[in-house]
């Protein structure tokens, strides 16, 4: 079974950016954890600050992994191309913020995505990422 992770933009700044928030570990020393968490699937990774990438890596996988985990970051709140791009693939995608976003700035309580997606796992910090992972075992 294989897993896409897809981060967007500044989730490379986790553990840098507001600790007090996101927590002071950053993706990339998280992502050995959930991988051993998870030995029986292969999760991959990838992370871009620009919405066009996320989109060209959602056509990419989206109709050959088994999920994909999508972590779009700001884009969340304003992206119809990557929720446009969503209905148009196969692999079913769960959303994921790791903070709650309903104490964060008011554009940021709507999601144009959500919608389009298997699920949404808000305000687990990390561990939404497990959950969301964990979400496609059989």
């Amino acid at each position: 079974m294989t897993i896409q992770i897809i981060n967007g933009p500044n989730l490379n700044l986790l553990g840098v950016r507001e600790p007090d928030v996101y927590g002071d570990t950053s993706f990339n020393d998280f992502l050995p954890r959930l991988r051993a968490l998870f030995p029986d699937m292969q999760i991959d990774y990838f992370q871009s600050n620009h919405e066009g990438h996320l989109i060209d890596k959602l056509q990419e996988v989206g109709f050959t992994c088994d999920g994909i985990v999508l972590n779009a970051a700001a884009y969340t709140h304003t992206s119809i191309a990557l929720a446009d791009c969503i209905r148009a693939i196969t692999a079913p995608v769960v959303e994921v913020h790791i903070s709650n976003v309903h104490q964060r700035e008011p554009f940021r309580h709507q999601s144009l995505i959500a919608a389009v997606c298997k699920g949404v796992i808000c305000g687990f910090g990390l561990d939404s990422y497990r959950l969301a992972v964990a979400s496609f075992k059989p």
